[in-house]
């Protein structure tokens, strides 16, 4: 690095963001990030009172402004009134927000806009004009542009744009970058110093010591840097014990992208996903069958039966060839048991219980997921607990990641067993979906249902811009006899629930032919379900107006007693005959 006196030249005139970064990479080629040594300094925020830009006027602005720079036929003097144009704004736009911005603008001339783009990268003198180069590049980059993508990446408040324009060109070195960024993750760095190295093997065996229980999109990043699907597809070139190691992890890994912790699961970025799990299909026969096992295998089945992988362009038979080689592992004589040693604990004990069920049900699936209308409980491992939602599918596509992307689909209490999904005369507008964090953050997915004679019509949607481009929502229409007695048949199908949660839905169903029980107390339902950090509790919501007029809740807890969920429900519905909720409940 250059010694203190010097740094005032070195920032005093105005070097390339690039020449910085190579400064860098000269002298710390396997060291940490930059700081500010040879960096040009990042811009600082403007004051707290000056006003914010409005997104819609900003990219109207930029649009206006640099549309007709991309189409400049001198990319070096394009580059430098970009920026002075880019400098002039004020408010100014945030370096790290223009990709959103940037991207959106039409290009109507690829080649000049991509020579535009590269002097931006190569030669530009501030964030904001790299950053614009970085976001073109994402439409525009081809494998040129790779080596001088890495080495701008070495600049820490750089690394998400050139991750980002990196995942068009080169998804591997996209996805190393990405790794390096995590800080204070030591279990990454031996996968890293052996992908640094290029021995495939060191690389395997690395990632199969990886913990299973990693971020969802540390997971995606972790197969993508390592080529997770070429290694499984040698996975018979090895001995069985290593090829089962590495099957194995390949199904954590893809187990954990699938979560909707993360609002869209990291599994609709993954492009490799169809090939990797026919690969993790292909060696599932190398697993011994134990309780992990099973659990990987049952849930990469419910996956591709009804998850958001389903969206991926998988190809005419793939990923039905996928589910038959799974499925004919999980019947194989030596997997229809399921091992119970080391099942003390409520949680294995809850894991085995979840295994058994969600086998009985994959096996014997009565849903068509490729019908007109299919409804399907899924209840995810208890290894990594999520809301139980009830997917709807529409011609074999999952519709709520599809055009709504923000959280899972509601609940089977939500949706079934209420009856908003019976079509009546009367259109019903029913909300499908709502976002992870609320719907006040980030909005829900609501249609209406209605009855057309022999048909059953959804419309009128209702949500936010939805992912994955799509903007209109399709009016649906089914078989009005065919969705009856899809809809009756999943309200019908308990086999998924669990005691606790059997428990709640007869409580709701004895209180819908018993209203008086609320109403003689003044309380009103509100919702039930299970705890979720103790699913063997059973919930019970109850809504009742304070002294004061407010509106207040009152909580019942119901515990795991050993009965029967039909004898724990036919006590909770006596108790509510003859004790005020309020003094029980809190």
């Amino acid at each position: 690095m250059s010694a203190p006196e010097e740094r005032g030249a070195l920032t005093s005139r105005p070097s390339s963001v690039y020449a910085c970064a190579l400064r860098v990479q000269r002298a710390e080629p396997e060291g940490p990030w930059s700081r500010a040594d040879a960096a040009p300094p990042v811009p600082r925020s403007g004051p707290a009172n000056r006003p914010s830009r409005d997104f819609t006027r900003t990219r109207d602005e930029l649009a206006r402004l640099l549309g007709p720079l991309l189409v400049a036929p001198d990319a070096v003097e394009a580059a430098a009134e970009v920026h002075r144009r880019l400098a002039a704004l004020d408010p100014p736009v945030r370096h790290r927000t223009l990709r959103i911005l940037i991207t959106a603008l039409p290009v109507e001339n690829q080649e000049r806009a991509r020579a535009l783009a590269r002097v931006l990268v190569r030669t530009g003198v501030s964030y904001p004009a790299v950053c614009t180069g970085l976001a073109l590049l994402i439409e525009l980059g081809e494998p040129e542009d790779v080596p001088y993508l890495r080495t701008l990446g070495v600049l820490r408040t750089l690394v998400r744009p050139v991750v980002h324009a990196l995942d068009a060109i080169d998804r591997p070195a996209a996805a190393v970058l990405a790794l390096r960024n995590h800080n204070g993750a030591p279990d990454l760095q031996p996968l890293l110093a052996a992908l640094d190295s290029g021995d495939r093997a060191a690389v395997r065996e690395r990632l199969v010591s990886l913990p299973g229980d990693m971020a969802p999109e540390s997971a995606r990043r972790v197969a993508e840097a390592s080529r997770l699907a070429e290694l499984l597809a040698a996975v018979h070139d090895l001995p069985p014990s290593e090829g089962g190691e590495l099957v194995a992890q390949a199904g954590r890994l893809l187990f954990r992208m699938t979560t909707l912790r993360d609002y869209q699961p990291e599994i609709l970025f993954y492009p490799d996903a169809p090939r990797a799990y026919e690969e993790l299909a292909r060696g599932a026969g190398l697993l011994p069958p134990t309780v992990d096992h099973h659990a990987l295998l049952l849930s990469a089945v419910q996956e591709l039966r009804t998850g958001p992988v389903m969206l991926h362009d998988w190809g005419p038979g793939r990923r039905e060839a996928a589910l038959s080689e799974l499925t004919a592992v999980l019947s194989r004589p030596e997997w229809r048991t399921v091992p119970s040693h080391g099942s003390d604990g409520p949680g294995e004990r809850r894991r085995l219980a979840w295994i058994q069920r969600t086998r009985a049900r994959v096996l014997r699936s009565s849903c068509a997921p490729s019908a007109p209308l299919c409804i399907e409980i899924h209840d995810r491992d208890p290894a990594d607990p999520a809301t139980v939602e009830a997917r709807v599918l529409v011609d074999g596509r999952p519709l709520v990641p599809d055009y709504f992307g923000r959280g899972p689909a509601n609940s089977p209490e939500q949706l079934l067993d209420t009856g908003l999904l019976r079509a009546t005369d009367e259109p019903r507008e029913v909300q499908l979906a709502e976002a992870y964090c609320s719907e006040g953050c980030c909005g829900a997915l609501y249609v209406t249902v209605r009855r057309e004679g022999d048909q059953v019509v959804w419309s009128g949607w209702r949500c936010p811009a939805p992912p994955r481009g799509k903007r209109e929502m399709p009016e649906l229409r089914f078989d009005a006899a065919a969705y009856d007695a899809e809809v009756t048949r999943a309200q019908s199908d308990d086999s998924w629930a669990w005691p606790a949660r059997r428990a709640a839905r007869l409580i709701v169903a004895g209180l819908r032919g018993r209203p008086d029980l609320l109403t003689r107390w003044n309380v009103r339902l509100g919702w039930t379900g299970t705890d979720f950090h103790d699913p063997d509790e059973t919930l019970i919501s109850l809504l009742h107006d304070s002294v004061d007029g407010s509106p207040g809740q009152l909580l019942w807890r119901i515990p795991e007693d050993g009965t029967p969920p039909q004898d724990r429900a036919a006590a909770a519905l006596t108790r509510l005959a003859t004790e005020d909720p309020r003094t029980y409940g809190r």
